[in-house]
């Protein structure tokens, strides 16, 4: 393939990316406004109109800066690529660091980390202390969020400057086949992490209690003797500290796995309701959710480290993207494939998102067999209302982005017995 050729297509797809973006968004904020004015008819009874019209402005909102934050983040990849960004950092770090040494690769690559954070920044900033205080949700202080960043910054310096220096020394030591070693490492560094991050990593940033509530600890356990789920503790976090959204997870992997509850998730729902929810959350296990997507992830990520190989030996993939010949390295090459391969996946947005409300409705099911259909909708009902999300999505939008059904087909097949 010719560079002018590459480059062409590469433009295209990233100006076509930008323009469904943005399209859907614009729909999508069309649409909610023009039923903000009427509750839809399954929440009648449950949700206020002031309540859904909060909703519709949240959701306004949000994709007004959605559409801003596509279009610079579109205007960045850009700039690196075809705009000669990333030749330039290429050769500033040149001149401190040998060009084919590691030392380089790690340079180029955190400096593209921290580029990207700070082009982010900005949108996280409005979103976090503008629109979700605006909205009542946000609860983080500037000096929290501060300690956060600190947080994060040095467990990127301690695991990832390592991790990506074994990265790129794979790549520039295992021959041909390095694609195979760097995916066996990084597979087992996400096992890890899955064992690691429960314990050690999280407890970082939240504070986590062991359920103290004696009636609503015997009905979980209960309810964990009935789904035959082993964990290694019921714990409350403190979510109240940052957001007033509220929500319930399982975290880590065999033996280190933990049921957390939002405390602010504990305020808000029955015990009766406590208990759905997690029947839902269980049913991702029983159905083998999280092996499935790992499994995808998995075979996703050969496939992708494999291209990636073979990218590397063609001479238009560099020179289509603005890179020169002498500045072809490993870490020139990670970076352009990081940032062109969001634009080419775009398009398979909706099959993933179809696969995902498909386990939705699965572990919808598995709730109303464990605990009860009425208490996980009137659960449900509860949490749209609380965390002020729109009952009336556009299905377009929601086809590409939505990775849980809409409520109203959520919340009308739980009431008619799913």
């Amino acid at each position: 393939m010719a560079p002018d050729t590459f480059s062409n297509l590469f433009v295209a797809a990233l100006l076509a990316t930008l323009f469904i973006k943005v399209a859907l968004m614009v729909r999508q904020r069309h649409h909610v406004r023009g039923r903000r004015e009427q509750v839809p008819a399954p929440f009648a009874d449950s949700i206020g109109l002031e309540s859904h019209r909060k909703a519709a402005d949240y959701t306004c909102a949000r994709m007004a800066l959605g559409v801003v934050d596509a279009t610079v983040g579109a205007a960045f990849v850009l700039a690196l690529t075809l705009g000669g960004g990333l030749q330039a950092m290429h050769r500033v770090l040149a001149g401190w660091f040998d060009p084919d040494g590691l030392a380089h690769g790690i340079a180029l690559l955190a400096a593209l980390g921290v580029l990207g954070w700070l082009i982010e920044l900005p949108f996280v900033l409005y979103r976090t202390f503008v629109i979700e205080k605006r909205f009542g949700f946000n609860r983080m202080t500037p000096a929290l969020y501060v300690a956060d960043v600190a947080r994060e910054a040095l467990l990127a310096a301690l695991i990832g400057l390592p991790v990506l220096a074994a990265v790129l020394w794979l790549m520039g030591a295992m021959g041909e086949h390095w694609w195979l070693w760097v995916w066996l490492f990084w597979f087992a560094f996400n096992l890890l992490g899955l064992f690691v991050w429960p314990t050690f990593i999280a407890p970082l940033f939240n504070k986590f209690t062991p359920l103290a509530d004696e009636a609503l600890r015997k009905r979980v356990e209960n309810l964990l003797a009935r789904c035959g789920f082993r964990s290694r503790g019921l714990f409350v976090m403190d979510g109240s500290r940052r957001s007033a959204h509220g929500n319930a997870y399982f975290t880590g992997f065999g033996a280190a796995k933990r049921i957390v509850f939002f405390d602010t998730l504990l305020d808000k729902l029955s015990p009766a309701e406590v208990e759905a929810v997690l029947a839902h959350e269980l049913g991702h296990f029983h159905h083998r959710h999280i092996w499935k997507r790992l499994a995808v992830v998995a075979a996703t990520s050969l496939a992708l480290l494999w291209l990636l190989a073979w990218l590397m030996g063609q001479s238009w993939f560099f020179a289509g993207l603005g890179i020169d010949d002498g500045a072809g390295g490993t870490a020139v090459a990670l970076a352009l494939f990081a940032l062109v391969l969001p634009v080419f996946a775009f398009p398979l947005g909706p099959l993933m998102s179809h696969w995902s409300r498909v386990h939705e409705f699965q572990a919808d099911a598995y709730a109303a067999r464990q605990a009860s259909a009425t208490d996980l909708a009137a659960a449900l009902v509860k949490l749209y209302r609380d965390n002020a999300s729109t009952l009336t999505p556009d299905p377009l939008y929601s086809r590409f982005f939505d990775s849980h059904p809409p409520a109203s087909l959520r919340v009308s097949r739980l009431r008619a017995g799913t």
